[in-house]
């Protein structure tokens, strides 16, 4: 296992090649995202997905998320994305803010039971998004052990998914350290209206400030 350091532009660069070449390899990185450090995988490699699954102790039921490192990327994986959906992407993608879409029926992948969806993120870091480039979209999940506290350091991954990653990229204490460990917040966007799924970094008032002028409103799934 190799831990990678990104403190100067030559580390930077060693370590996005080192996590980009673990996952052309069909192998597990730990990767830093802008809100949690995240366990990223080939997301067109069932192998590697199902990899992912067990590092965490994560059945089928629970299908990871995709990274992408552009907002054009999401047409090539869903279908039937509305506008409201389109309106919170432009608006806080690269961010906190993972959309659950109907995905492309083409798609040669497997993640899980999905169900004919498939959740997609653009994350605001740099190292990810660089690293995205060169491998594509990622299955990413937090980097912790299920039922465990998402990891904020590269310290807290090692301590809990060492053993199963082949490259860990530190890049320091996470940005969701500071907000309370939140992780990224979740929209349903496969109906005619949003639901928040997970409440998260960004609250329900930041996003509904967006949808309202457009006519529309997220639901909150916890409530009636």
């Amino acid at each position: 296992m190799q831990r990678l350091t990104v403190t100067t532009d030559d580390e930077r660069e060693a370590a996005i090649e080192a996590a980009s070449l673990a996952i052309r390899r069909g192998e597990l990185i730990v990767l830093p995202t802008d809100t949690v450090y995240g366990i990223g995988a080939d997301a067109f490699s069932p192998d590697a997905v199902q990899a992912l699954l067990d590092a965490k102790g994560r059945g089928r039921d629970m299908p990871p998320p995709v990274l992408v490192s552009a907002a054009t990327t999401l047409d090539a994986l869903a279908i039937g994305v509305p506008d409201y959906a389109r309106a919170l992407v432009e608006e806080f993608w690269p961010g906190a803010l993972t959309i659950v879409c109907r995905q492309q029926s083409s798609l040669q992948w497997d993640l899980g039971e999905t169900r004919g969806t498939v959740a997609v993120r653009m994350p605001d870091d740099e190292v990810a998004l660089a690293i995205l480039e060169r491998t594509g979209p990622l299955a990413v999940s937090s980097a912790n052990l299920s039922g465990r506290p998402a990891a904020h350091t590269a310290d807290e991954a090692e301590q809990m998914l060492g053993e199963s990653v082949e490259v860990i990229v530190d890049a320091g204490t996470s940005p969701g350290a500071a907000a309370h460990g939140q992780a990224s917040t979740i929209v349903d966007c496969t109906g005619p209206e949003g639901r928040i799924l997970r409440q998260g970094a960004l609250s329900v008032e930041q996003l509904n400030a967006v949808l309202e002028p457009l006519g529309s409103r997220l639901t909150d799934e916890g409530q009636p």
